[in-house]
């Protein structure tokens, strides 16, 4: 039976970034599949990680930024990013953004691994 989502889960997070989890395994219970809707403000960074999903991104509005092999991959709105389970990146912006993203499997803090400040 289809299951409707009446209204997303709020992830707490430091840093000002807000993230609205629609699906996942805050919301739905979900472990196969994590779909969120993020707003990072304008200076938000996090942690460098190696995270253990594949994550696809889609700007919405602003524009992301994915450091990863030294370099950076500037992420505008209408354009999306892909990263694999296993690389080392961070995710920042400096001039605010607003995205959706979908992680398999579903997003976990144990399975992010994030590296110490």
């Amino acid at each position: 039976m289809p299951e409707i989502i009446a209204a997303p889960t709020q992830i707490p997070v430091p840093g000002g970034k807000t993230i609205e989890e629609y699906v996942g395994r805050a919301s739905s219970q979900d472990t196969a599949v994590s779909i969120a809707h993020m707003v990072a403000p304008a200076g938000w960074d996090e942690p460098f990680q190696q995270p253990e999903f594949d994550e696809f991104t889609v700007v919405l509005e602003g524009e992301l930024l994915v450091d990863h092999d030294d370099t950076t991959s500037s992420v505008a709105a209408g354009q999306a990013i892909i990263t694999r389970a296993g690389e080392r990146i961070r995710y920042r912006t400096t001039s605010g953004a607003r995205y959706v993203a979908v992680c398999l499997p579903a997003f976990s803090i144990d399975l992010v691994n994030r590296e110490d400040d």
